[in-house]
């Protein structure tokens, strides 16, 4: 489909799901497993049917088995033990997530869990999806390496390896199309090198469509860096990836004119409602900025999605601002003569 409108990744909590996870952090031994499948398959139905009827053209299961985009994962590694929280209290931030140590070298024995939420989705549906995935880097982020690894680079080198076994067994299970979630990268953009072989290590030997998503931060719905892509250009056009997914609509669509440095062999996927927010963007808006994106790119290469994921957004908005997403790509989808 000419200029499909997708989702970044993770989708809003039902009210009850979100209380439900909280009485099992609380009371663990109330819930038995088949108790916890049961509200999870429920949460991942809830989410796959608020996409379909938004008229998304790619989904995914809301990340529902997720804590806040990447924490989970940290449960299926071996080797570390958590840290206290320095600052529970005040305005919500990112000094606020989980920190872990090593104690160990890092192991994921039984994978990263993605096998499990695509064969629970499959169950559902078989609209497209994709999976994403958090990168090396940006795991590290919340990993001290202890008396194991001597600093960040050392942890992302041994994540790597274990990155791209998941994504070796995704493909293997049938997914296509993989997103490699790494924002980190755009809040320390000054060794480009480096980066762009991080990510094709991780990649290597991977045989699907890949996207790599590189946002400024939506932990309790903040960024947490500068928010500028210029740092990464034009060094980020030499990445192993099909496509880059970047936010564009919180941030009044500057520097979209970034993107025509991109060589033809990279899409775009390009964030054109915030999430951040809880405005509900017109869908002539969502199609004004389209259009300004084609103006840099041909829209054979584009595709359509929120800035970041909607894990940070109340459902009701996030319905309202999937729905005038595509609406608005609808628009000019008819503008070129595409069907639908």
């Amino acid at each position: 489909m000419l200029i499909p409108a997708t989702v970044i990744g993770s989708w809003s909590f039902p009210g009850w799901y979100e209380k439900f996870i909280a009485d099992v952090s609380a009371e663990p031994d109330r819930f038995g497993p088949l108790d916890r499948e049961e509200a999870v398959r429920d949460a991942v139905q809830l989410a796959i049917d608020d996409q379909l009827r938004a008229g998304l053209d790619r989904i995914t299961d809301g990340e529902m088995r997720r804590i806040d985009f990447n924490l989970g994962f940290y449960d299926h590694l071996e080797g570390l033990t958590p840290l206290p929280v320095g600052r529970k209290w005040g305005p919500p931030a990112h000094d606020q997530r989980s920190k872990y140590r090593c104690v160990a070298p890092l192991k994921a024995p039984r994978g990263l869990g993605l096998l499990d939420e695509y064969h629970r989705f499959r169950q559902v549906t078989n609209a497209p999806t994709k999976m994403p995935i958090p990168g090396a880097f940006t795991l590290a982020g919340c990993i001290n390496g202890g008396d194991v690894y001597a600093d960040r680079i050392a942890v992302t080198e041994a994540l790597i390896p274990i990155v791209n076994a998941e994504l070796k067994a995704c493909v293997a299970a049938g997914i296509d199309f993989l997103q490699l979630d790494e924002p980190s990268f755009v809040c320390h953009p000054d060794e480009p090198d480096h980066f762009l072989d991080v990510i094709a290590r991780t990649v290597a030997g991977v045989d699907a469509y890949i996207s790599m998503h590189m946002c400024f931060g939506n932990y309790r719905a903040r960024a947490v860096g500068w928010r500028s892509y210029a740092g990464l250009f034009p060094d980020i056009g030499r990445v192993s990836v099909n496509q880059l997914a970047l936010e564009f609509a919180s941030r009044e669509m500057s520097e979209v004119e970034l993107l025509a440095q991109l060589p033809e062999s990279i899409d775009v996927a390009v964030g054109l409602v915030d999430v951040k927010n809880t405005w509900i963007e017109p869908a002539d808006l969502v199609a004004d900025r389209l259009r300004m994106v084609l103006k840099y790119v041909a829209p054979e290469r584009v595709s359509v999605t929120p800035d970041c994921g909607f894990s940070q957004t109340a459902r009701h908005v996030a319905i309202a601002k999937a729905r005038a997403m595509v609406e608005g790509v609808r628009k000019v989808r008819a503008e070129l003569g595409a069907s639908e």
